[in-house]
């Protein structure tokens, strides 16, 4: 008896505390409802959901959770689709255990509000289409060579993204073209710049073009170093292409020759020509070397200069323990002793930066503390490097973590490149939208465009942003087609590496429960991309990403390959998982023993 009055007693508690949440929930998004009149009647169902889940987030659910769990009841770990649905379910059983009515109705919510059609909407396709969309990066060359665009097509490209940091409009609308060629079915999507702080120039290294052979574990040469001579350079050779003083003396080449020379670093060298075409040669050889400017080659007694070279662009080598000075001059970078000075993009940022700030550099790979702030400048004490330094280079990316920036996401580059993005493109992408003003922006150059129906997506990319993400999406939901990108570089230098999967789970999450897509981006299958050949941890990452419901690849050699691998992986974990619920399909690698 006593075990029954226990039981019975577990589930009123259970029941009265659900029953608080719902009030909760219910609260928060009435007293909203302005708010949520002004988001699109598409997304107002979304939007109330949001305000629930939000609501009950601002609660430790975890007791209740192991409570409802122990009672064999839901324990609302798969709420973020529809939190009233699902704390309606649990009161309806309770009160039924206890044998009272519990005057709830089941929630029927708007079908225009379910994540799968906001999906379609955005991102192409049917709802019932394959449930994680495949976005692909467009090199430079697909605004020239129609057939990239046509063999990401092929592979299962679903949109393709345009980075509008790179080429310009012309390039951008040969791209499209090419696409729209490709596939109606394709969207293309056009992501702004936005205004990312790099660093400042430091300065031409030295003019050396380096040469190296392929060797095997051993020490082997399994493929010589090879280099092609011409008369004038050509940076798109298939080969590192040298320009010589004088066209006759290649002329005078046959295959067999031995060419010799002096290395930058005054290492003797002899190398064959391999090829030879009256116009140029191809010389082959089995060490490294650094051949510069000006250098003398010579066949027998026939000799020529090596003409002029690009400059190795220059490098500051950055250690555990250096300082860094940060300053708003562009002026060329400079170092002596560990002390190091160099140019940052946005002197807007010397405003807001303050002594004891996070300062990373290039992707994370530099990390340092701001010891001192000045006239436009930042000394930074640098906490992490590579062991023996690590080189820091012009125009690589500065993440400030801890520093509220007073700038708009919204250059005035990206204002100009509206007018082409509303010309060509299916989708808006918004880069380093740190706030709903942001979003407010952006919406009314659109609408001084007359591009209201422009798909919108907002990236997130700093911990302003994700700080602000409910204020953002609320915003953002003022239009129908609309969705959030997980930009995981940026993120995860902002928000900690070791806090990335926490924040991208939170950013799930939170997007579910307003029923609006997620772009998983950045790095994914990078190794497969890059040289053909994946790694464990980018495949299981790869399988992950099916949660959202667009997963991003950039660039790289064997990117097709790439394209193929991840259609592959998607459509094998969709009959595993549907965002966090198990799909319990049937086994088929073990049957029951006989």
């Amino acid at each position: 008896m006593s075990d029954d009055r226990g039981f019975h007693d577990a589930l009123a508690a259970v029941r009265d505390e659900v029953r608080a949440l719902r009030d909760d929930a219910e609260s928060a998004a009435d007293a909203a409802v302005e708010r949520i009149g002004r988001v699109h009647p598409d997304h107002r169902e979304g939007a109330r959901n949001l305000l629930h889940y939000l609501a009950l987030r601002e609660h430790d659910l975890r007791p209740l959770q192991e409570r409802l769990s122990a009672l064999g009841l839901s324990s609302l770990g798969r709420m973020e689709g529809d939190v009233l649905r699902n704390l309606d379910a649990v009161l309806r059983v309770t009160e039924a255990a206890l044998g009272a009515e519990d005057g709830q109705q089941e929630i029927d919510p708007d079908d225009r509000g379910d994540l799968r059609d906001n999906a379609a909407a955005l991102l192409g396709g049917d709802a019932d289409d394959r449930r994680t969309r495949i976005m692909v990066t467009l090199p430079s060359a697909g605004a020239n060579d129609a057939s990239v665009a046509a063999g990401f097509v092929e592979a299962g490209m679903d949109l393709a993204r345009i980075n509008c940091a790179h080429d310009d409009p012309s390039a951008w609308r040969s791209m499209a073209e090419n696409v729209r060629a490709a596939s109606t079915r394709v969207r293309v999507a056009m992501d702004l710049a936005g205004p990312k702080l790099r660093t400042g120039p430091v300065g031409d290294g030295p003019h050396v073009v380096k040469v190296k052979p392929a060797r095997d574990a051993a020490g082997g040469v399994v493929e010589p170093a090879r280099f092609a001579l011409a008369a004038e350079l050509d940076l798109g050779a298939p080969v590192p292409c040298i320009p010589v003083s004088d066209p006759e003396w290649l002329a005078r080449r046959s295959p067999g020759d031995v060419v010799r020379f002096h290395d930058a670093r005054g290492r003797s060298r002899r190398m064959a020509v391999a090829r030879s075409d009256g116009d140029g040669v191809v010389l082959e050889g089995d060490r490294t070397s650094y051949l510069e400017q000006g250098a003398t080659l010579r066949c027998e007694d026939d000799e020529v200069h090596i003409g002029e070279l690009p400059a190795v662009p220059g490098a500051l080598r950055v250690q555990r323990g250096d300082t860094v000075t940060l300053t708003a001059s562009l002026d060329p970078a400079s170092s002596e002793d560990g002390s190091h000075r160099i140019g940052c993009t946005l002197p807007e940022a010397f405003e807001a930066i303050a002594v004891g700030h996070r300062v990373a550099f290039d992707d994370g790979k530099i990390e340092g503390t701001v010891r001192g702030v000045g006239d436009g400048e930042a000394s930074i004490e640098i906490t992490r490097a590579r062991a023996g330094g690590t080189k820091l280079k012009a125009e690589k990316g500065i993440n400030l973590p801890d520093t509220d920036l007073p700038i708009a996401a919204l250059t005035e580059e990206d204002v100009a490149a509206l007018d082409t993005v509303v010309d060509i493109a299916d989708v808006v992408e918004l880069s380093f939208a740190r706030s709903a003003g942001d979003i407010r922006r952006l919406l009314a150059e659109l609408d001084a465009r007359g591009a209201d129906e422009l798909g919108v997506v907002v990236k997130l990319e700093t911990t302003q942003g994700f700080r602000a993400l409910p204020e953002i999406i609320l915003e953002l939901m003022r239009r129908p087609r609309v969705g959030v990108m997980i930009a995981r570089g940026d993120l995860a230098v902002e928000a900690g590496f070791a806090r990335l999967a926490e924040v991208q789970e939170e950013l799930l999450w939170i997007c579910e429960s307003a029923r609006i897509p997620v772009i998983w981006a950045t790095q994914v299958l990078d190794d497969l991309a890059k040289s053909g050949v994946p790694t464990r941890a980018e495949i299981t990452d790869a399988a992950t990403a099916g949660r959202a419901e667009c997963v991003m690849l950039n660039k790289g050699p064997r990117i097709e390959d790439a394209i193929r691998a991840l259609d592959d992986i998607l459509r094998r974990m969709a009959d595993h998982i549907d965002k966090k619920s198990p799909q319990l399909r049937r086994l088929r690698s073990w049957s029951p023993p006989a």
